[in-house]
This record gives structure tokens, C-alpha cells and sequence, in this order.
């Protein structure tokens, strides 16, 4: 069979229609089409099948797509064990990561990349509405992702998910608010509060299920917004107070004080998503380096918790 048949299975595996295969692959629908056509006849077995307007992949054309991710991940490997031989990773290299993610870890990055010739390094930030990280893989060498740890869904897509860092999520107060003169903060030490929070199901929002959870009286939240930014204003204006990221958010500036919060579990893992054939890359491993390098310089930078 033709490896690159082959990868047009599995990009349909991933992309779920023709057209958005023919999209990625700069190519005709039609064209798309024929080639699968062949490749079911090399392989005599059928891989698709009509579903409504398109197509599926059968039982046969599922296990074929993994057999193609596996041949991409030998055929990487292969060129890694040259390039790695000619020690000069370089070539393009594209990353797209989170907002806040970015405040933290692309100055840093970008300088380090700058020293490695013949790398080049574009990022791009990400639509804060995307439902799932995993769903950036196959357009970008690297995605930058924050959960509250490794989601089944990126294991179950055969991902390398390389581990880059721990965040603490704090408690944002006015300044001046009455609980700015605790330490910590317990769940049952908000149950009065009106919250500034994100929309629903964003991973904030998680923290404030969790306080519900352990205090049994629901959270009031009277503004959602996605921008942290915007957010930090409006807690820094006394309108309510605000799950936070502990080391991009602005504590004692602008009229905002932090606090850890205890009894819940209020951290985010910060971690590099790949298709794993790319993670096979010496130019791709050679950023997510540079990138976890970065990653435990800024932590341990910023391993301060607020001021009592």
C-alpha cells in the first residue's frame, strides 16, 4: 500500500469528512476520493462506508488509520535518526498555545529559539471557545494545552502528551476586602461572596463546582467573561472576586490581592500536545526542550505565594 494513501486514511480518520481532508491536504475532494478508492482496492476489503451525506470509516478502515499512524511514527523516527546524525535539527516548527500560557513561557522561548540556526518558530495563540486542545494537533507541530491533568481523550487519539508544568489557581480579591487578611482560603470562607467568573464548563468554572461541592450552597456569580484581563478589573473594582492563574495574575497591582485556596484542588497541568509522528521531529523535540527548559525557569521564578 502506498504511504500516502495511507495518510490520507488516517487524516480522515481524524478530520471526519473529504472535504476537510482535501482542505488540509491542498487537494480536490475528488481527488481525495480516488485515492481512497485505490487504497480499498490494494487493501481488497472495503474501508468506508456511506453515513448520511459522507462517509465512515468501517471496522477495517479504523485499524488500517492506526496502522498509518504507526508507519508515520516509523517513518519520523527513521528521519530523526539521520537528522539526529547530522546534528542540525532545523527547518519550521509551528506552535499554538493558551492566553495566559503564552504571557508566561513564548518571551522566553522565542529568545532561546533565536540562538538554534536553521530553526525557525511560529506561535499562535488559541480561540478561547475551542472545546478541546487535541482538536489543534493536526494543524500545528506543538499545541500548548492547560486541564486539570492528562484527559482520557488525548491518550484515546494516541497523542505524546509531554508534562511541562504545575499552576496554583488563587483566590483574586479587591483590595481592602475583608479576606485579604487570611492567608488561605477555605470554601467555607466564600459562601457570601458574589463571583466574577467564565462561562460555564471552562476550567475555572471547575473550582467554583468544587467549592459548591464541599460547602453544599451554590456559588453566586454575577459576570462571566473569558478575558483574565477583564476580569482582574472588575474584581480590582469591587464588583465580586475571581478564580485566578497564581503567576500571570497582577497580585497588589491595580488594586488586586491573591490567595491560595485549600480544601479543593485549585492547580492546572500545563502540558505540550503532539501527533506523535511530529513528536518524532529533532526540530519539534528541540522546541518542547527549549519549552520545558522555559517552563521550570518561570516556575521557579515565581514559586512565591502571596503575601500575608
Amino acid at each position: 500500500m502506498d504511504v500516502r494513501r495511507l495518510e490520507l486514511l488516517r487524516e480522515l480518520a481524524e478530520r471526519g469528512s473529504i472535504t476537510a481532508v482535501a482542505t488540509a491536504t491542498s487537494r480536490t475532494s475528488s481527488a481525495v476520493s480516488q485515492q481512497l478508492k485505490v487504497l480499498e482496492r490494494e487493501a481488497g476489503i472495503p474501508l468506508t462506508e456511506r453515513h448520511g451525506r459522507g462517509i465512515v470509516l468501517t471496522g477495517a478502515g479504523r485499524m488500517l488509520a492506526q496502522t498509518a499512524a504507526d508507519v508515520a511514527v516509523a517513518l519520523q523516527r527513521a528521519e530523526a535518526v539521520w537528522e539526529d546524525f547530522k546534528q542540525a535539527p532545523r527547518g519550521d516548527v509551528t506552535l499554538t498555545i493558551f492566553p495566559t500560557g503564552g504571557q508566561m513561557l513564548l518571551p522566553g522561548l522565542l529568545t532561546a529559539v533565536a540562538e538554534m540556526p536553521g530553526l525557525v518558530l511560529t506561535c499562535s495563540d488559541q480561540d478561547p471557545l475551542l472545546p478541546d486542545f487535541a482538536d489543534l494537533t493536526p494543524d500545528f507541530d506543538i499545541v500548548v494545552a492547560d486541564a486539570p491533568s492528562v484527559l482520557p481523550s488525548w491518550r484515546e487519539r494516541g497523542l505524546a502528551v509531554v508534562p511541562l508544568m504545575s499552576e496554583p489557581l488563587d483566590v483574586a480579591l479587591p483590595e481592602g476586602h475583608a479576606l485579604a487578611e487570611k492567608k488561605t482560603l477555605s470554601p467555607r470562607d466564600l459562601v457570601d461572596e458574589t463571583w466574577v467568573g467564565v462561562p460555564q464548563g471552562f476550567p475555572y468554572d471547575r473550582i467554583l463546582r468544587q467549592i459548591e461541592t464541599a460547602t453544599g450552597v451554590p456559588a453566586r456569580v454575577g459576570q462571566r467573561f473569558l478575558d483574565n484581563g477583564i476580569v482582574e478589573a472588575i474584581v480590582a473594582a469591587g464588583h465580586g472576586i475571581a478564580i485566578l492563574p497564581r503567576y500571570t495574575t497582577r497580585d497588589h497591582e491595580n488594586g488586586l490581592v491573591t490567595r491560595p485556596l485549600s480544601g479543593v484542588r485549585a492547580m492546572r497541568q500545563i502540558s505540550a500536545l503532539m501527533r506523535p509522528d511530529r513528536a518524532e521531529r529533532p526540530s519539534v523535540r528541540l522546541v518542547v526542550e527549549a519549552l520545558g527548559a522555559e517552563a521550570t525557569r518561570f516556575r521557579t521564578e515565581h514559586e512565591i505565594l502571596p503575601a500575608g
